[in-house]
């Protein structure tokens, strides 16, 4: 053959590759888009995967949930003071077991009756001598009109909480600023040149004309950024930190609805405590044992003596230092997610003396954690799950994975316990986002599951957090919207549920690491579900 001829060869064989790869980069550029356009207009793309399909399901579920009000002026709004709370079918004795009804009856600032529902409460009952609590189910007639249905766990003297955390208008404002944009939060990357470290803006949306390195999980549908430093490849991407931008899609009227004064008032009631007794009644007794795969009702429990007494299943009081040692030899645990959980970690070294942490050499006080008992052939871990990771400290990107590749590469057996804990750090973003992720996780424990049947999986939900901190990034409401979406996505699949967010709400915990007596009581759970 010819010169020429292997020329012409070579040629065409360049345009071949070349048109490849530039397809290639094109479709590869369309996903890009389609990923940073999806929480904006998902509705609106053709030829949407079965994936995407079930985020945008599950989100239409979630904002049925949220009334749409607008509004032009404060005195509009629920007032927490003109609002009314009564007994619904007053009686001259309660006793335990019954069920306590209350009625909430909402006016604005100006005394008019509310004509719709969608305020964010908070209902609790609680007796202080006893160190009891529990939560309120809260019913919406969506005209103004609530009944919060409490049931008298305990016999004694018994105080009603029932919190306005958020008006309607103040609730609409947050879901329609928090699924404008990811503005809230700035990322800021670490690349290594070398000796010198370079610092780049990252994010899940940069606007942008400059290159970006692209970090995609395609399965997954996952996405993140960052500019690219002038002279250094992506890969050298090594740190990650963030802090709140100055930035806010509230407008100044809306604002208005978030000062600290008004945040978790307290709503006027027609009575002051209620007295429940025996009854001469006998207690019935729940035998079934907590179990994975049992279903959460709400409340699923309450406090007394500040030990956790769920409702559905029998829980040991508190076990015994031997009973725990017991049921956790053998075992490794997996624990993925945030500092919620790495609470975990520090509890199980407080009252495991044989628990040697082990040193990782990563960057505290995000970096991974290992606790190793080689007498009972223990092992413990806590990881960090995946984008976002909202925190002023700096951590190290390159072992930080998604949890559902986390969870891939759990290989499972009867010995193996894994809980997953996710939400605080998703709440500064679009809740698509969030969707995305906890579908994927479900995904992965399914996977899981499928290969080694006998793995103990255990989902913590949410937890409360402080009151009026950033009301507009990290607010409860944010929480309590993602934990529904939790038990929607997780409805199906046999795990245990450990509900951190109606714990706290008993407990009257506002803090994002709620104390150490709740912890206990999240672990003890846990340990009753694996043994």
């Amino acid at each position: 053959m010819s010169v020429r001829a292997l020329m012409k060869i070579f040629t065409a064989s360049l345009i071949v590759v070349s048109t490849i790869g530039y397809l290639s980069m094109y479709f590869l550029s369309i996903q890009v888009s389609c990923f940073r356009a999806f929480d904006a207009a998902a509705t609106s793309r053709p030829s949407l995967s079965e994936s995407e399909l079930e985020v945008i399901e599950v989100f239409n579920q979630i904002e049925a949930q949220v009334t749409k009000v607008t509004f032009r002026h404060f005195n509009h709004t629920t007032s927490p003071v003109n609002s009314l709370a009564t007994i619904k079918d007053p009686k001259n004795e309660y006793c335990t077991g019954d069920q306590l009804i209350i009625r909430l009856d909402m006016f604005d600032h100006l005394g008019n009756r509310k004509e719709h529902g969608g305020d964010f409460l908070r209902a609790r009952i609680y007796s202080p001598e006893l160190r009891a609590g529990a939560s309120g189910k809260i019913e919406d007639f969506n005209n103004g009109t609530y009944n919060v249905n409490f049931t008298l766990f305990w016999e004694g003297r018994v105080s009603v909480s029932l919190m306005l955390f958020y008006s309607s208008e103040g609730v609409s404002a947050l879901w329609r600023a928090r699924n404008e944009g990811y503005k809230y939060i700035r990322f800021t990357g670490t690349f290594k040149n070398l000796t010198r470290d370079v610092h780049t803006e990252c994010g899940f949306h940069i606007n942008t004309t400059k290159e970006l390195c692209e970090y995609l999980d395609r399965r997954d549908g996952e996405f993140f950024y960052c500019v690219k430093p002038e002279n250094v490849p992506c890969e050298a991407f090594i740190q990650l930190m963030s802090n709140n931008r100055d930035h806010s899609n509230l407008s100044d009227l809306e604002k208005e609805l978030f000062h600290r004064s008004s945040i978790g008032a307290e709503i006027k009631k027609t009575f002051e405590m209620i007295h429940v007794s025996q009854c001469n009644r006998t207690t019935s007794i729940i035998e079934q044992k907590c179990k994975i795969g049992m279903k959460s009702p709400f409340p699923s429990g309450y406090f007394m003596q500040n030990v956790w007494k769920p409702s559905f299943c029998t829980l040991s009081s508190k076990p015994a230092l031997d009973q725990i040692n017991g049921c956790l030899k053998n075992k490794s645990v997996y624990l993925m997610g945030d500092s919620t959980l790495r609470q975990w970690m520090e509890y199980f070294g407080s009252i495991l003396e044989t628990l040697k942490s082990f040193d990782l050499h990563e960057s505290a006080p995000h970096g991974s954690l290992l606790a190793v008992d080689m007498e009972k052939n223990l092992r413990i871990q806590w990881k960090k799950h995946g984008h976002p990771f909202v925190t002023v400290s700096r951590y190290t990107v390159k072992n930080h994975r998604y949890l559902p590749r986390e969870i891939d590469l759990v290989s499972g057996d009867e010995h193996t316990a894994l809980v997953i804990t996710l939400g605080q750090h998703f709440r500064p973003f679009p809740i698509t986002l969030f969707i995305r992720r906890a579908i994927n996780v479900r995904k992965a424990v399914q996977r899981l599951l499928v290969r080694s049947p006998g793995t103990k999986v255990i989902l913590k939900l949410e937890n409360t957090r402080d009151k009026t901190r950033d009301v507009e990034r990290f607010s409860d409401f944010h929480g309590y919207l993602q934990n529904q979406a939790m038990t929607l996505i997780f409805q199906d699949v046999n795990i245990g549920i450990i509900d951190a967010w109606d714990m706290t709400t008993a407990y009257g915990a506002y803090s994002v690491h709620p104390p150490k007596e709740v912890v206990a009581n999240q672990v003890n759970m846990f340990l009753a579900y694996i043994c």
